[in-house]
């Protein structure tokens, strides 16, 4: 009979923000100068020790360190490796901390450049911009795109990874050192200022993770976790030539070290075979993605490879049927095989602890499971495979029983919803005339200039409007007085827009909490958290709705505070809504049935929001779909299906509405070149899209496509505080028109400014529309 060998469980990443958002409380001190580099430091080491202590009070074997970023792991990389750009500022030694803000978030001018601060500077001193941001994968957490020259130089200048794994074995607590693999780290790059391939800096690159590794294997680490996700995604031959590059010279350097190569968000399928032959000693895959890959990895990888296990979906934050994970299970460990149960990914991507949730609906929390409870579960999947099922099988059936019940649960089910999807028209997903034919109705009703300017949506959320909502919140001012309070906030905003001479106007969206979570509180089949944060970006977290069940609209959402809005001002005013696929993508989805399914019930209440403004008169409406490009599946092969229900489903939202209303959409920092023509058929007619941190770069897929409607290119960074002076939007202006045809290009922001201050948001703006008249003239 064959012996079982001993499980272990393994934690690839935890949440950085702590239970409290200690992170972003402490970082965004330090940016307005009321904490010393010193004090945020520590602040973020005791938060370090406290999350190590946790993970090993949950029963994890296997703890990660240098896993926690102050603002983003793939800059981490950067730092490391010598790879911030020059702009940024040259380190002989150690990357200073205004050097590493500074590139994730620009600089206003010496102040900043000194103390690192982020709100300190007055606006319109000359300072650097923040370095190019993009979604990681298909989530919602940005990283700062490293950014390499054609002779670029690495070296090591960060000891972080080393640090922070003594910092922890200090503690008593032996973890395992977590690094951005070599390869992914060149894939996520880009080429500046030349046509090069970023690979071809490999053999450069990997002296500088040779000398990491031997630290690493010197303090004592007895394993290194490489994440490699791009081993998930289509790759080239080059690519691969290129893995077997990087683990053939790494893994010469790191004996007796041990190499766990992560792979997650997707499965293997054809990179299966070039990962098999690397000489790695283990290998993670994702099997809540991917659930398929696992027999032929077993058929196929050596005895001695240890294979770690994502059992348990790091994405979202449903409970696991821990009865059916070990029936898939236990036949692999009856072969002998050494096996590691984890997480699919790092746990970056759940909120913290579902026992801070006291006020959410106990049916509904028992169906939960956040990071600390995600431990948990594979505390128990180890146990119950090393002592056997009878051990736990108290909590084994308890756990099966939440999943039955959420099955069963008639909260989840409407019929009416599902025949409204199931019975929609082509009428219901297309507009009834050509966009040349709406634009002339358009141009007629609104009569606005050339270059017209607008922002995006929001604008300052001010502590006093976040004061407010609290003590609204809290009982402490009732509803009245909230909502004078509003009214006051947007009154003063329509009436400043008005004086800088913006062409067509927003509310400011004071009595929105978040873009998604405001919708999602008035539709069914959605709950909500008071403390499940998730980090999006630095100090940016956002709680992501949950929906758990069918959706629709029971009432309209935003048409009284439009008609507020419009009252006061006789300029256009823009409708503000959030469009299906970024509200699907901004959540923890349901996984009991198709993503396209839920996200078509999400587009009909939409849908009827868009229909109501019209009727109240908006002359123009904007369906903000920020996430389209997120969704976008990592394998090429899937991309079609994912494009084709997306697109309809914004479409369903606005293809009722006349000629002459106006449909805007908003997208957030993406690659718009492989998806450029369904961009196109979702027939807006006016999209706004981040363009100033690639400096218009992005246009080229606009310009080469020929894209058919009118197009508003950011033309400043509202993730950074720096105020773009006239000429630098002069500039992006200008080189927007020698791409576009400027009777058809918008003035705006790459985003909505509500995490901005109203001294940037005002000294931005007023640049902003000098630099559109400018262009007028």
């Amino acid at each position: 009979m064959t012996v079982r060998p001993n499980v272990q469980s393994a934690i690839l990443g935890f949440p950085r923000i702590g239970p409290k958002r200690e992170l972003k409380a402490a970082l965004e001190a330090h940016w307005a100068g009321r904490m010393s580099a010193d004090d945020l430091l520590a602040t973020t080491a005791d938060l370090r020790a406290r999350t190590w202590r946790k993970q090993r009070e949950l029963g994890a074997n296997i703890i990660p360190s240098n896993d926690f970023s102050l603002y983003d792991h793939v800059l981490d990389t950067s730092a490391m490796v010598g790879a911030l750009p020059t702009l940024y500022g040259q380190e002989t030694e150690q990357v200073a901390l205004k050097t590493y803000f500074a590139t994730a978030r620009g600089s206003q001018g010496e102040h900043e450049a000194t103390c690192g601060c982020g709100h300190g500077a007055a606006p319109g001193g000359e300072g650097v911009p923040a370095a190019e941001m993009t979604k990681w994968f298909d989530t919602n957490y940005h990283y700062i795109v490293p950014e390499f020259t054609e002779n670029q130089t690495f070296r090591l200048t960060s000891t972080k990874a080393l640090d922070e794994y003594l910092e922890a074995k200090a503690l008593g607590i032996e973890t395992r050192p977590v690094l951005l693999g070599p390869v992914s780290y060149l894939l996520l790059g880009k080429a500046r200022n030349a046509d090069f391939d970023p690979l071809s800096l490999l053999p450069q690159l990997l002296p500088v993770y040779a000398e990491v590794l031997r630290s690493l294997a010197r303090a004592g680490a007895t394993w290194v976790q490489m994440d490699e996700p791009c081993l998930v995604t289509d790759l080239n031959d080059e690519a691969r030539e290129a893995y077997r590059l990087a683990y053939r010279v790494l893994t010469d350097v790191v004996p007796p070290t041990k190499v766990m190569l992560t792979t997650y968000f997707g499965g293997l399928g054809d990179n299966l075979e070039t990962v098999l032959w690397l000489p790695i000693d283990g290998l993670h895959i994702d099997l809540t993605r991917a659930p398929e890959q696992l027999d032929a990895v077993l058929a196929d990888a050596r005895p001695d490879l240890v294979l770690s296990l994502g059992v348990i979906d790091g994405r979202n934050i449903w409970k696991a049927d821990l009865n059916a994970i070990l029936d898939r299970l236990e036949p692999v460990i009856d072969r002998g095989r050494t096996v590691i149960l984890a997480p699919s990914c790092s746990l970056l991507h759940t909120p913290i602890d579902l026992e801070r949730e006291t006020t959410l609906d106990p049916e509904v929390k028992d169906w939960l499971a956040f990071a600390v409870q995600k431990i948990a579960e594979l505390e128990i999947l180890t146990r119950a495979l090393n002592q056997g099922r009878e051990s736990v099988r108290e909590i084994l059936d308890a756990a099966s029983a939440s999943v039955a019940c959420r099955a069963a649960s008639p909260r989840i089910h409407d019929p009416v919803v599902q025949a409204r999807t199931a019975d929609r028209t082509q009428m219901q997903t297309r507009r009834s005339s050509s966009f040349e034919v709406r634009r002339a109705a358009q141009v007629r009703r609104l009569n606005l200039p050339a270059w017209p300017t607008t922002t995006i949506g929001s604008f300052p959320q001010t502590p006093a409007v976040r004061k407010a909502r609290a003590d609204h919140g809290k009982g402490v001012i009732d509803a009245g007085a909230y909502e004078a309070f509003l009214r006051e906030e947007t009154a003063r905003t329509i009436r400043w827009q008005e004086e800088i001479g913006l062409d067509v106007l927003v509310h400011g969206e004071f009595e929105r909490n978040d873009m998604v979570q405001y919708f999602g509180e008035q539709l069914s089949g959605f709950t909500f958290t008071r403390n499940a944060w998730v980090q999006s970006y630095g100090s940016r977290c956002v709680r992501p709705p949950i929906i758990y069940g069918d959706v629709s609209r029971p009432l309209p959402m935003t048409v009284e505070w439009w008609r507020y809005a419009q009252s006061l001002t006789d300029k256009p005013m823009k409708g503000m809504l959030t469009g299906p696929v970024t509200i699907l993508n901004w959540s923890f989805v349901r996984d009991d049935q198709p993503r396209s399914e839920t996200c078509r019930q999400i587009a009909f209440a939409i849908r009827d929001e868009v229909l109501d403004l019209e009727a109240a008169g908006a002359p123009i409406i904007q369906i903000d779909e920020a996430a389209l490009r997120e969704g976008l599946p990592l394998r090429r092969s899937d991309w079609q299906a994912y494009l084709g229900w997306a697109v309809e489903c914004f479409r369903i939202t606005a293809s009722g509405v006349a000629d002459h209303t106006q449909i805007h959409t908003h997208m957030c920092y993406s690659e718009f070149n492989d998806i450029i023509r369904s961009i196109g058929e979702m027939d807006a007619d006016v999209i706004s899209i981040e363009t100033s941190r690639s400096k218009m770069e992005l246009l080229d897929a606009f310009s080469d496509y020929r894209y058919p409607a009118e197009i508003g290119p950011g033309v400043y960074d509202i993730h950074s505080p720096r105020v773009p002076a006239v000429e630098d939007i002069s500039a992006l202006l200008k080189a927007a028109a020698e791409r576009l045809p400027a009777d058809r290009l918008w003035v705006n922001p790459d985003c909505g400014l509500k995490t901005r201050s109203w001294p940037e948001t005002e000294a931005a703006l007023v640049n902003m529309v000098t630099a559109a008249r400018a262009a007028r003239a």
